[in-house]
């Protein structure tokens, strides 16, 4: 399943992360991020991925 994750964190971040926390702050922070930039986003993706 964490293929999915984060083939999902590649192309839509946020996606990605609330697949693994839901409407937490980790999903609210990686919109932002997004928003900012798209690299961000997928870091950001990938490390909540990779934590949990």
């Amino acid at each position: 399943m964490d293929i999915v994750r984060i083939l999902c964190a590649i192309f839509l971040p946020p996606l990605g992360v609330f697949l693994q926390v839901g409407l937490g702050w980790d999903f609210w922070i990686n919109i932002v991020l997004t928003f900012f930039g798209y690299i961000p986003g997928i870091v950001h993706a990938i490390w909540v991925i990779a934590k949990k």
